[in-house]
């Protein structure tokens, strides 16, 4: 994929954001930032040299025997990362610029988030009000995405659909602008991947298809309604992110 200066730096951008989102964020920031410095294949000892600091500061740091680190800190953490990757040929940053640019475009027909850390999908259910319809409420889920139904049969192209599951299918799809819930199943069912759960937004649980439900228990998928407008959903799931 060729990409010209203004993009990768743009990919970047989003990169730095979200490494210091989930850094910040997370009940345990030294065990993110040790997630983070692995995925981008970079030492310890690579990252102290960078910084002109001791390993053991990062590794104090990663253990949690030092304390959490200030935004200033992490943020000079993440410069160095993302030079680090410079250096070595921007493989990491690639990567991300692939997933983000995959994801431009389907901003009107989707939102897709992810979560600090797993939510089981009974806890899921209970903070936005969802009911089970069938399946098992045991699973755990790594973020949702929100689809706008209508717009995704008429808009998304069929290699387009895997992008709704972001970084994992471990999620929830979340369909709204539905009737019975028919349609989206059966793209749920059409298609290779498979989404932690299916949850219907707009629906009581008496006015969902059969088929639809019929669906769901073939593919083996918890099939949950909620009455709440995506916007409320959004806002307390977005506790998790």
């Amino acid at each position: 994929m060729n990409s010209s200066g203004g993009e990768i730096s743009n990919a970047r951008g989003l990169l730095a954001e979200k490494i210091a989102g989930e850094i910040t964020l997370s009940s345990n920031p030294g065990e993110t930032l040790r997630k983070w410095r692995r995925n981008f294949s970079i030492t310890q000892t690579d990252l102290s040299s960078h910084l002109g600091i001791s390993p053991s500061v990062i590794s104090d740091y990663e253990s949690g025997r030092r304390k959490s680190p200030g935004i200033l800190i992490i943020s000079k953490i993440i410069d160095a990362l993302l030079k680090i990757d410079e250096d070595r040929g921007c493989s990491m940053l690639r990567a991300y610029e692939s997933m983000f640019c995959d994801l431009l475009g389907l901003e009107s027909i989707c939102s897709v988030c992810e979560f600090r850390e797993p939510l089981i999908l009974s806890d899921m259910a209970k903070k936005i009000q969802a009911n089970l319809i069938c399946g098992s409420p045991d699973v755990s889920l790594n973020g949702y995405t929100i689809i706008d139904s209508l717009k995704a049969i008429v808009e998304l192209m069929p290699d387009q659909f895997q992008k709704i599951y972001g970084r994992s299918t471990a999620r929830a799809l979340i369909f709204t602008g539905i009737s019975t819930g028919r349609s989206p199943m059966v793209a749920v069912r059409v298609t290779n991947l498979k989404p932690g759960a299916v949850i219907l937004q707009g629906l009581v649980p008496d006015k969902v298809d059969p088929i639809a439900i019929r669906i769901a228990q073939v593919e083996n998928l918890p099939l949950l309604t909620t009455s709440l407008s995506p916007e409320e959903i959004s806002s307390i799931l977005n506790n998790n992110r």
